[in-house]
Formats: C-alpha cells, sequence, structure tokens
C-alpha cells in the first residue's frame, strides 16, 4: 500500500486535487504494474515560507514529495516515476520541476496494512486486494 505524499507551500483548488489524485494513482498503477484500490496519497498544504529547497528562489512554489512504497521496484521504475510525478506536480500546480524533489521509501510489503491484511511482497501485474 504506497503512500504517496506530498507537501507544497500554495492553497489549491479542490478541483485541481481530485484531477491530480486521479493522474497520480493512475501513473502509479501503470509504471509499477499494479491496481489501485490500495494507493494512499495526501497533499498537506503549508504556508508559503513553510517549506524550503536550497536551489529555491525565496518565494517560489515547492513540492516536495516522499512516496513510501513496497520492495522491489526497479531503479527505471522509479526514475520514470519521479519524472511523470514532476510532471503532473508541474502541469497541475505550476510548480516549476526544478522546484520539486522526491524521495523514495521503500518497505517490505508486511509493512503495509489494511483491514483485511498486510500486504505481501510485490509482484509484477498483481492486484494485492485480491
Amino acid at each position: 500500500m504506497p503512500h504517496l505524499q506530498f507537501e507544497i507551500n500554495k492553497k489549491l483548488l479542490d478541483g485541481t486535487k481530485r484531477e491530480f489524485y486521479k493522474k497520480i494513482r493512475d501513473t502509479f498503477s501503470e509504471v509499477m504494474n499494479t491496481g489501485v484500490d490500495h494507493i494512499a496519497i495526501s497533499i498537506k498544504e503549508l504556508n508559503r515560507f513553510d517549506v524550503s529547497i536550497g536551489r529555491a528562489i525565496e518565494g517560489d512554489d515547492i513540492c516536495l514529495m516522499n512516496l513510501d512504497i513496497r520492495e522491489g521496484r526497479s531503479i527505471e521504475q522509479r526514475r520514470e516515476l519521479a519524472l511523470r510525478f514532476m510532471s503532473i506536480v508541474n502541469e497541475l500546480f505550476e510548480i516549476e520541476n526544478r522546484n520539486q524533489y522526491i524521495t523514495f521509501t521503500q518497505h517490505k510489503g508486511e509493512d503495509f496494512h489494511l483491514i483485511e491484511r498486510y500486504l505481501a511482497t510485490w509482484a509484477k501485474g498483481e492486484d494485492p486486494l485480491a
């Protein structure tokens, strides 16, 4: 059950958030070869100076992404996901790519729990809730 966390220093409209959730969920599913029902996404809207990245100009819009995923994805998959997420953030949140930063944290499947069960080790093309 990935938890995809996005911290931004601006306020967003609900319609933009709904479109964002759909694009992020669909992209994760496609790139990581998995279903969508177990994907958790959170957006934290912070004040202008609550988020910083050294290369940004003071006052710029910024997006920091913390992506907690299961072990087993290749560096190529993670890199493709990072680039596609940055493109979505740029398109929908209008945040420059240079002001975005992504951190992946990989966990064993057993670290992710739903009411029904914990998840197994990732397998290509799986539906973890089936």
